[in-house]
């Protein structure tokens, strides 16, 4: 039974990355300006207008990202005579070395500078300059990317390099050796 599940969830990625690999496609197809190296973990859901949106070079990109280019609000105004030919569209440009953090939502009209940290779970309402790290709903400015790789430092995980191409055995170090410490409460 075992040896089914595994083969289904093989059939099951292997659908999903195509699947993927065919929008990313159509979206380019579209418009969507995306630079050199630029990575997805998944590939963002870049709306209907994937033209407005242009990503920079070496950008990483978690999972379940998605792009809103148009404000549908506007279908809710259109029984009123004065607000019939609203019309609201916004570009979207995503800067060199970048890092979208993974269930975020980009909204219209944004512009995120060079080497920026969008963090997970995060709705960008406004640009995001160079070097900053923005998390929250609506996302709003944490600290810079070199307070944050500060950060970082101070609770670095250590282990021995060797052991990042074989991931059992990166899997078990970490297991056995991390401690069994927690991030105190906020108050």
């Amino acid at each position: 039974m075992l040896f089914l599940y595994r083969v289904i969830l093989k059939i099951h990625t292997i659908y999903h990355l195509m699947i993927q690999k065919i929008y990313l496609k159509i979206a380019l197809s579209k418009g969507l300006k995306v630079g050199k190296n630029v990575r997805f973990v998944e590939v963002p859901q870049f709306g209907t207008e994937p033209f407005l949106i242009e990503i920079g070079d070496e950008t990483t990109f978690s999972n379940n990202v998605r792009f809103i280019n148009h404000d549908g609000g506007q279908n809710a105004l259109h029984f009123f005579e004065k607000y019939k030919d609203v019309r609201t569209f916004g570009r979207i440009k995503i800067g060199n070395q970048c890092l979208i953090g993974a269930d975020t939502i980009i909204m219209l009209g944004v512009e995120m500078g060079d080497n920026c940290i969008l963090g997970a779970g995060s709705i960008l309402t406004s640009s995001m300059p160079s070097g900053t790290v923005y998390a929250g709903v609506p996302a709003k400015y944490i600290c810079t990317i070199e307070e944050y790789g500060d950060k970082l430092l101070a609770n670095n995980v250590m282990y021995p390099r060797e052991l990042e191409p074989d991931r059992p055995k990166l899997e078990a170090y970490i297991k056995k050796h991390l401690p069994h410490t927690y991030k105190p409460v906020k108050k």
